[in-house]
């Protein structure tokens, strides 16, 4: 938050006249002497909202702390490329999977394999998350990359129920096509007046780096996989033969 120099103009602003216990915190620091003349900056708890509670309490040792430049050992305080990597992880939206069916929903056919596809461009998504104040410049981009589909036909009545794909990077994204797959799911029983809730999941691979650039080298420790999800409600169909 501050220089030096801008913390001792804050402390003698925001405390002038203050009674006890603040009284003898600005003058702690006033005998610091703000550390003017150490390479370093004032750092200082900030909220997101006024929820203040045991999880994170503020308390005169924490509430402004003085980091120096270039600290061998690392404050717990300390910002770092891992820490912004775990906010961008956060802040990262998945897209729902594209999944086309063929036949499709509402006319799927009892012993007819069930075709699965991706519609449309389907493409990794990065998040980056960065610093730059007060001479403070720090940057990291995490990157998910979608590697495989499954999904779930909703019923114990099919066969196999569930089947995974692997996605393959094409001109547009990501893609997979199960037609000619050796694993498609087929309906053995129509869902009657109701439906099944055939579902679909990609899961992604998710790296970061130690910058604002997604195709920088990936870093330590890794993160957790996402998981993106789709849910349709299908129709089956029974298709009646007359054999003469």
């Amino acid at each position: 938050m501050y220089t030096p120099e801008e913390y001792e103009e804050f402390i003698k602003s925001a405390y002038k006249g203050a009674q006890e216990p603040a009284a003898s915190y600005a003058k702690k620091r006033e005998e610091e002497d703000y550390h003017k003349g150490d390479k370093g900056l004032w750092w200082q708890v900030q909220f997101r909202d006024d929820a203040y509670n045991e999880a994170c309490p503020v308390t005169p040792d924490n509430w402004e702390i003085w980091v120096p430049q270039a600290q061998p050992k690392q404050d717990p305080h300390q910002l770092t490329p891992q820490t912004l990597s775990e906010l961008a992880y956060n802040s990262t939206k998945l897209p729902t999977p594209p999944v086309e069916l063929s036949p499709k929903g509402d006319q799927l056919v009892v012993n007819l394999g069930t075709r699965v596809k991706l519609d449309g461009d389907f493409d990794r998504v990065w998040t980056t998350a960065s610093i730059n104040y007060k001479g403070v410049q720090m940057a990291a981009t995490t990157v998910a990359t979608p590697v495989a589909l499954r999904i779930d036909a909703g019923t114990a009545d099919a066969d196999p129920q569930t089947c995974t794909y692997d996605l393959v990077k094409g001109d547009k994204g990501y893609t997979v096509d199960s037609k000619d797959a050796g694993c498609n799911v087929t309906y053995l029983r129509s869902s009657g007046s109701g439906t099944y809730p055939f579902k679909a999941a990609i899961t992604w691979k998710v790296t970061w780096t130690d910058s604002a650039d997604p195709d920088g080298p990936a870093q330590q420790p890794g993160l957790p996989d996402g998981l993106s999800t789709f849910e349709q409600d299908v129709t089956v169909h029974e298709i009646q033969s007359v054999n003469r």
